[in-house]
């Protein structure tokens, strides 16, 4: 028989602050929070108040299989960047049927939240300083390890990927694309995001765009960390 888990966070902001307690005596240069919308926006703009950070997001989409949505076949985040799994290639690295359209599909969604998101925030500079990628949790992974290609390509200085939960196995995927990962609860028994949680409400894009609306400049900081 199958227990409830008990949820570790109440919310999201919940789970930004308790990560924020991991990262408040670090110093970082210029630091920027970028956050993977839409749910993981909602960490990130706590954890960036919390550090007195700026925030902007950086658009990862899920490539799901044409026959079951909830199983990703990879990920493609913004500029491109497709990471797409071994499974779904044939022995000369082609994609599989079906990945294209699906592809073309994520592309066209992140060109829309783009266009939402640049109207509110211009994009961020990434070069030379300390990024912090949040999300609200890592289920397949995925999604973050394409946001991560992604923000590499700009150059920064230290790239930490902070995120409430995930699985074990699934951060050790990870921390082949960053220099650091935080993460608050490494869950060995890791069903789903959802469950660590006691209000997991969906985040729409008037949200998100609220979100960033009402983010507060970042403080200055300089480059050897200190205010």
């Amino acid at each position: 028989m199958m227990t409830m888990r008990t949820a570790t966070f109440r919310d999201r902001a919940d789970a930004a602050r308790q990560l924020a307690d991991r990262l408040r005596e670090r110093h970082f240069r210029d630091p920027l929070v970028l956050a993977v919308p839409r749910g993981g926006l909602a960490v990130g703009a706590v954890l960036a108040a919390e550090l007195g950070a700026e925030l902007d997001v950086v658009l990862a989409r899920k490539l799901r299989h044409p026959e079951y949505p909830e199983a990703a076949m990879g990920a493609v985040a913004e500029g491109g960047w497709v990471l797409l799994d071994r499974r779904f290639q044939d022995s000369s690295g082609r994609s599989a049927p079906g990945v294209a359209e699906e592809l073309r599909h994520q592309l066209a969604e992140i060109e829309r939240r783009r266009h939402l998101i640049r109207r509110v925030r211009a994009k961020a500079p990434i070069a030379g300083r300390s990024v912090i990628v949040a999300d609200d949790g890592i289920a397949t992974g995925s999604t973050m390890m394409a946001a991560l290609r992604a923000v590499r390509a700009e150059r920064p200085h230290e790239l930490i990927v902070a995120v409430p939960v995930a699985a074990p196995d699934r951060l050790a995927e990870i921390r082949k694309w960053c220099n650091e990962v935080v993460c608050v609860v490494c869950a060995h028994d890791f069903r789903a995001v959802g469950e660590f949680y006691e209000d997991f409400a969906s985040i729409e894009d008037d949200e998100v765009v609220e979100l960033l609306r009402e983010a507060k400049p970042p403080n200055v900081v300089a480059h050897d960390g200190s205010p």
